[in-house]
């Protein structure tokens, strides 16, 4: 297995001016990237993977921000129909990045490896058949030119019990539970044990699974971008090495249900982070 695991240390100690310089440094080597891409009608997938709650839509925010807009794909597909699921790859290839694109998949062909099988939206067979191929489908798709990168948003169940009784009770986020999603997080153990199959898997030396540890969404946002610019070749690339974040005494602000905090020790800050619309 060859799964990526980052280490976010150097963005242990975060406040919200430090979270904006880096996103800024990171978001302006994006777009650097972006227009590498169209220049040389290069072709860039990248997959939103995780639990419900994790953080996946807001990373997907947080990257395209200030990137042109012709240019990249946001990428959320709806129940299949009967003919998408019996081709599944046929489905997704749909929607692959052309030349000159980047795509942002807000979940992906992989939906079909979790929670399909846990929610018994596809059978066993279509399951197995799925395992069977989609290593040799992702070596193609790359042997043609598409840069395939695979991220896992993850977080502790506690976390995201947290987060979804706050879009419960959000009057702004409310409508982003669904029955599904209530049902899903019933089957914590299930999700486990597929999730970590997946990762034996289909997590190659070729198309590596990066899990995002988005227990704090700000870190996770710039933990993947920062792997992103790392890992891929462009134009003009400037890798700055983050800044050393401390504890500032009383100059964290956050902001829930419209309302915002200003002046919040980083103890505060932590704690308020965990229902914030920041986060």
């Amino acid at each position: 297995m060859s799964l990526i695991t980052l280490d976010q240390s150097e963005y242990k100690r975060l406040d919200a001016k430090a979270y904006a310089i880096e996103k800024r440094r990171l978001q302006i080597e994006l777009l650097k990237l972006q227009e590498d891409v169209i220049r040389n009608d290069r072709k860039i997938c990248i997959v939103f993977e995780g639990r419900d709650t994790a953080g996946k839509s807001s990373a997907i925010k947080f990257f395209s921000e200030y990137l042109r807009p012709k240019n990249f794909n946001y990428v959320q597909l709806g129940i299949p129909t009967k003919w998408e699921s019996s081709h599944w790859f046929q489905r997704w290839e749909k929607v692959l990045p052309k030349k000159g694109e980047i795509s942002f998949l807000d979940r992906s062909w992989y939906t079909r490896a979790i929670t399909e099988p846990i929610m018994g939206y596809c059978n066993e067979h279509q399951y197995r058949t799925f395992m069977k191929r989609v290593n040799k489908w992702e070596s193609e798709l790359i042997n043609s030119g598409t840069e395939l990168t695979k991220f896992y948003f993850s977080l502790s169940k506690d976390q995201q019990e947290r987060r979804m009784n706050a879009r419960k009770n959000s009057q702004l986020k409310y409508w982003k539970l669904s029955k599904n999603d209530e049902k899903i997080v019933t089957k914590w153990d299930a999700f486990t044990l597929y999730k970590e199959q997946m990762f034996d898997r289909t997590s190659t030396d070729k198309s590596p699974w990066v899990s995002i540890n988005s227990n704090n969404k700000m870190i996770g946002r710039l933990t993947s971008l920062r792997y992103l610019l790392i890992k891929t070749d462009y134009e003009n690339k400037k890798i700055l090495k983050p800044a050393k974040y401390s504890k500032s005494l009383s100059n964290y602000s956050a902001t829930i249900e419209g309302v915002t905090f200003e002046n919040l020790t980083y103890e505060q800050f932590m704690i308020i982070t965990k229902y914030s619309d920041d986060t």
